[in-house]
């Protein structure tokens, strides 16, 4: 076998009978043993691997099977399935068992995937690092004194290391794009409603969307095909048309906001990369035009407002008597103190500046003008995609190549700005991915950038369709 198939290769593999379910469990299983002691990609991996392989088999040898089938993935930590433990990194939910399965957990399990464990993440999703688990600290896979970054960088590290073919994460500011981009493969940011958020433990319920981490930009439309639709539990899904448009390269415009890209703060080596990137869409045919998103340059902002108050509204319920774990005191408010001091740090944090922004006084000034921006975005975007005609929006996915462990821990402000190229996308529900696009030489490493498109709303497609093409899949 490979050093590590992709998902459209392991499906024909599977197909063909080359390889069984048992074996291609075992490859990961041992890929595990063998790599996550130095990345710390997984928090655990599930003991009934044989128990799933031979239920997939099964399928697969009576003609039953679908897409993934016998596929082994990895599953982010905030992400439920029934009768297995969910924490999203936190020591609130250490010993939580999820009593349902989330809508996606679901569908997977209809089509007899293989789930090969829980990954590590930022806790509650809330960090650009996978430094902030109450458990243990993801690396990168290309450099294990760099982070994965986060929130889904145990998803992200567990692909790039070959210790999974795919994994889902979450996305609320682009904790999907920035880790595939930190570790070199393929996010997809869905559009919001695209996938049910069902059974994901929420951060901030206007932004969140669950997304695949792959190799490649064909197993992000396969893993997302399956995981997408309406979904009775979640009102904000919605029925998915069918579009299906294969563009061709020369009908396809690439708008570039060049005055937002150009900033300070933006790594030069990263700019080089995206320079290049841009030079080779238009030799593979792209048009590329310059673009205006005036009101883009204050979503990032407004993004630490909106997303602070929702998380405030959100960990309202882990009190120790609804929700989370309970730590006994000699009255009710030092048990409720004890408790909410199992947040960590950045979750304090998040709450506070959340509960501020909310208060009596503070409401006007901070956060119905961050909703003001927000819809601001919006128009922005709706006129470039309707008025200017482009077909979608290319930014690099992170401004800087992975960091150092450690590096930004003391400064949060710092560690938000790894966030300015992938809020718009939340900020605004369209869809994004994020692509590999080439390498920056930081300390003799050389480390992975990315490329990211952002299509309208509801056109995933057009972003496969992108990104294979210039990943020269088709």
């Amino acid at each position: 076998m490979k050093d590590n198939l992709t998902l459209k290769e392991a499906q024909e593999a599977l197909s063909k009978r080359r390889i069984s379910v048992h074996e291609l469990c075992k490859f990961y299983s041992e890929r595990i043993k063998e790599k996550n002691g130095d990345i710390s990609a997984f928090l655990e991996v599930f003991e009934d691997l044989e128990k799933q392989a031979k239920e997939a088999q099964k399928s697969i040898d009576e003609g039953e099977a679908s897409s993934l089938t016998g596929i082994p993935l990895a599953i982010k930590d905030n992400i439920l399935i029934k009768d297995r433990k969910v924490s999203a990194a936190s020591a609130m939910l250490e010993d939580f068992v999820a009593p349902y399965d989330s809508t996606v957990a679901g569908k997977l399990k209809k089509e007899k995937t293989v789930f090969l464990g829980r990954t590590n993440m930022d806790e509650f999703a809330m960090g650009a690092s996978t430094e902030k688990s109450a458990f243990i600290i993801t690396r990168n896979p290309n450099d294990t004194s760099r982070v994965p970054g986060g929130s889904s960088g145990g998803s992200a590290a567990a692909v790039s290391s070959g210790m999974a073919p795919a994994a889902l994460g979450s996305d609320t500011g682009g904790s999907v794009r920035q880790p595939a981009s930190f570790c070199g493969c393929v996010g997809l940011k869905p559009t919001y409603g695209a996938v049910s958020r069902f059974g994901l433990i929420a951060m901030g319920s206007s932004l969140d969307q669950i997304g695949p981490l792959t190799q490649t930009v064909t197993d992000s439309e396969i893993l997302f095909e399956s995981i997408a639709g309406r979904d009775p539990f979640d009102g904000t899904t919605y029925e998915r048309e069918a579009f299906k448009e294969e563009k061709k390269p020369k009908d396809t415009v690439v708008g570039v906001p060049w005055h937002l890209i150009r900033q300070d703060g933006v790594d030069k080596e990263v700019l080089e990369v995206f320079k290049k990137n841009i030079s080779e869409l238009e030799k593979l045919g792209y048009k590329t035009k310059e673009v205006k998103l005036p009101q883009l340059e204050y979503t990032l902002s407004a993004y630490y407002v909106l997303v602070q108050a929702e998380i405030s509204s959100n960990m309202a319920r882990f009190d120790g008597m609804r929700y989370g774990a309970k730590v006994e005191g000699k009255d009710l408010l030092e048990e409720y103190m004890k408790t909410r001091a199992l947040f960590g740090k950045e979750v304090k944090r998040r709450i506070m500046v959340g509960t501020y922004v909310l208060s009596a006084g503070y409401y006007d000034t901070y956060y119905n003008k961050a909703y003001t921006v927000r819809k601001l975005a919006i128009s922005d975007f709706e006129r470039v995609f309707s008025k200017d005609k482009v077909d979608v929006v290319a930014f690099p996915t992170s401004p800087t190549p992975a960091f150092k462990v450690g590096e930004k821990n003391e400064d949060p402000v710092q560690m938000y700005m790894a966030d300015v190229f992938t809020v718009p996308a939340n900020i605004a529900g369209v869809p994004a991915i994020s692509i590999p696009s080439g390498t920056v030489v930081k300390e003799g490493k050389e480390l992975p950038s990315g490329l990211q498109f952002m299509a309208p709303w509801k056109r995933e497609d057009v972003l496969f369709s992108v990104g294979k093409h210039f990943k020269k899949e088709v």
